[in-house]
């Protein structure tokens, strides 16, 4: 399957291309997953690193409902529950709602490297971000890994979706 501006030979880490294997072998003919075309026991591998994202309408929102241990470990704090709306902002904030906007009105996973400081030093990271949707049109949840470049030797904590 091709998507436009997204090429999964870009994916560097192992776990990031398993679970992109993973989301494409759910793929309906007729469009994207959804959410119960995903299986946490299968993610075991990364479940730690995902968080899974509630895409709301009118207006469109992006609520946390899942922010994976590992995740939450990194940052430092849970956003699971919040809303990304609510959060306090940053250019790194826009970003975020920025590539979520872009994967759910383009219906297409998106997949980057960026950096981040956490306690004055600076990580390296890969992320991506999948759609999912109850109808295989109309994403209304998305999936979103972040794995760190210092964790692809480590083994991973796991956590439910």
């Amino acid at each position: 399957m091709q998507y436009d501006g997204f090429d999964p030979s870009a994916i560097v880490d192992p776990r990031v291309r398993r679970l992109f294997s993973y989301w494409q072998e759910r793929c309906r003919n007729d469009g994207i997953p959804s959410r119960r075309d995903i299986d946490p026991l299968d993610l075991g591998f990364i479940l730690g690193n995902l968080l899974l994202i509630d895409v709301l309408a009118a207006p469109r929102r992006f609520r946390v409902r899942l922010h994976g241990a590992n995740a939450v470990q990194r940052a430092g704090y849970d956003l699971t529950g919040k809303i990304y709306d609510d959060l306090p902002r940053s250019e790194f904030h826009d970003l975020v709602l920025k590539s979520f906007a872009a994967v759910t009105d383009g219906c297409r996973p998106k997949h980057a490297f960026r950096n981040r400081i956490f306690d004055g030093r600076n990580y390296h990271y890969e992320s991506l971000i999948l759609p999912l949707a109850k109808d295989g049109k109309t994403v209304d949840m998305l999936l979103v890994c972040i794995c760190y470049a210092d964790e692809m030797a480590r083994p991973q904590t796991t956590g439910a979706v």
